[in-house]
């Protein structure tokens, strides 16, 4: 359960931080930390333990990842890609997607909510 301080995080402007400690490891479990939400999107710091992940789903937006720490896997329309720590990927909206952790790894979720024109 998030505690007070995870649940109400307020990013000050012009202040840096670091991203990797935003969020904690938990033991067999998935953390995520709402970093930035309104009308354009979702900013949402992921931390996996490892042997977890999230099943196969579809978003009607399309989501940026950046890996923080570690290295995930990324199943995206039936193919598997491997990202690590520093690099991104692009999972596009409506294609089925998932995520799964051999070994522990936190990533950002950018969801962008606009419509393509």
């Amino acid at each position: 359960m998030a505690t007070e301080k995870e649940k109400k995080l307020k990013l000050e402007k012009g202040k840096v931080v670091d991203l990797a400690k935003l969020v904690e490891y938990g033991e067999d479990s998935i953390v995520s930390r709402t970093l930035v939400e309104n009308d354009a999107g979702t900013v949402t710091l992921f931390a996996f333990d490892a042997d977890q992940g999230l099943s196969e789903h579809t978003a009607p937006f399309d989501a940026l990842v950046q890996v923080v720490d570690g290295e995930g896997e990324f199943i995206i329309g039936g193919k598997p890609c491997h990202a690590g720590n520093g690099e991104i990927l692009l999972m596009p909206a409506n294609i089925p997607h998932a995520v799964r952790a051999d070994r522990r790894f936190k990533m950002l979720l950018t969801m962008l909510r606009a419509k393509k024109k």
